[in-house]
């Protein structure tokens, strides 16, 4: 597939960036000793340029569903990004149906991702490149799709399962310091627990500022 689009393009330019694991930005951080993200992990995030448009309809475009992220590995491919470093293709908030499945598990829009995560992480791969996925870890995302809390282990398998190669867990609808600090490392522990390599990328510091707290005091393992 090749973008016809000449604003696709330039949305492809605005949104193409670094994508860091900081590990060692604040006193008292700690980092598994396990070889990934040792330098700063590149690639792209569509939220920059694509947000949370669902309108496949009006916009098929510049939907998030998976025809733009096929769209956008082969740009990687072909256009050399993926030669000088830019190895991710990470989904930011929305990919998601509204609901979990019967079994408790995430599950990918039907209509937006027919061929599901699976399909998507196979194809991603098939370039040469990674698979990035967004939850969050409290009740619901940012933009209103389920959270991960209470479901922290059972998320990381379906990841780990879906062949995922990196985790944005975001911080939206958590309403203690404790809900941060119990949910990120129960993440952690749980990706760790699927034997599977996934860079896991906290946006945890973003959400400590309204509680005021110190980040050294939380030894958040990312």
């Amino acid at each position: 597939m090749k973008l016809k689009s000449r604003v696709q393009q330039q949305g492809f330019l605005l949104a193409l960036r670094f994508l860091a694991v900081v590990l060692w930005s604040f006193p008292g951080a700690r980092a598994l000793d396990n070889g990934l993200a040792i330098t700063p992990t590149m690639g792209w995030l569509h939220w920059e340029r694509f947000m949370c448009n669902l309108d496949c309809q009006e916009e098929p475009d510049s939907c998030i569903s998976e025809k733009l992220f096929m769209q956008m590995a082969e740009l990687m491919e072909s256009d050399g990004w993926k030669d000088v470093g830019y190895e991710y293709l990470c989904i930011d908030d929305c990919w998601m149906a509204p609901e979990r499945d019967s079994n408790g598990r995430l599950q990918a829009d039907p209509k937006r991702f027919p061929s599901g995560i699976r399909g998507l992480a196979d194809y991603v791969h098939s370039k040469g490149l990674k698979l990035g996925i967004y939850a969050d870890v409290g009740n619901k995302t940012c933009a209103g799709f389920p959270g991960s809390f209470g479901h922290y282990d059972i998320d990381a398998k379906t990841f780990a399962d879906w062949g995922v190669d990196l985790l944005k867990f975001d911080g939206c609808y958590c309403d203690s310091v404790e809900h941060l600090e119990k949910g990120y490392k129960r993440m952690s522990l749980a990706l760790n627990r699927t034997g599977r390599s996934i860079v896991y990328s906290c946006e945890w510091p973003l959400y400590m500022w309204p509680f005021r707290k110190s980040l050294a005091l939380y030894g958040i393992i990312c």
